[in-house]
């Protein structure tokens, strides 16, 4: 891939004469969040070893090369979410969908903000690592949903639109959700219980689904 240095070492057990390293689950959590508050180009193998604790090779003696860190890191954050997910039930209707669909986007968005973070970074531009995201992961979920939008459009229970138009008020709000300076500037309280921020996340599921759909299916 593009993202590969000229010359990797091949990935495997660390050398002998590493220092004790944190569990793997441990080391691909820390991952996420330097990438997430990083960026993918700022997070180098020294600043990624640092915040590991370990010595500044480990990255490529265990993973082969930052950028086989980074899918290790993003197929550990979003392989358990996609797993999770199944197409809708034959026959739901398709407000519920949307609806189901939206929300829980935002729940994991809450849960999960170092992961959606990373993903809004990384789609801002073209780069092998967002066309790995994509593939992978961003185009499977929305193709679980998007049957039910096309059928809503079809019906006259959704403005038809292009697809992309759809998807940007779905997916832009998640800042506002996962951005604390710029919630808190918003009027945010500064210290809240998960569960407020969940109950956040629903009320604007609620607010951006509403909007999507005509008066009859809200």
């Amino acid at each position: 891939m593009g993202d590969e240095p000229s010359t990797t070492r091949r990935p495997g057990r660390p050398r002998a004469d590493s220092s004790a390293v944190p569990a793997e689950r441990d080391v691909l959590r820390r991952g996420l969040e330097a990438f997430a508050t990083l960026g993918y180009d700022r997070a180098s193998a020294r600043e990624l070893a640092r915040r590991l604790g370990v010595g500044p090779t480990f990255i490529n003696d265990r993973y082969g090369s930052k950028a086989a860190y980074w899918r290790a890191v993003v197929d550990a954050a979003l392989g358990a979410q996609l797993g999770n997910m199944a197409p809708p039930a034959p026959g739901s209707d398709d407000a519920d969908v949307v609806r189901q669909f939206v929300t829980e986007f935002y729940r994991v968005s809450i849960d999960e903000p170092y992961l959606t973070m990373l993903m809004a970074d990384e789609s801002a531009r073209e780069t092998e690592r967002f066309d790995y995201l994509y593939e992978r992961y961003i185009g499977p979920t929305l193709a679980l949903v998007l049957p039910s939008i096309e059928r809503l459009m079809a019906s006259g229970g959704m403005t038809r639109v292009p697809p992309d138009i759809v998807f940007v008020p779905i997916i832009a709000p998640v800042s506002g959700l996962v951005r604390e300076p710029l919630a808190r500037r918003l009027g945010r309280p500064e210290r809240m219980q998960h569960a407020d921020r969940l109950a956040r996340a629903e009320a604007l599921a609620k607010l951006v689904v509403d909007g999507l759909l005509t008066t009859k299916h809200q």
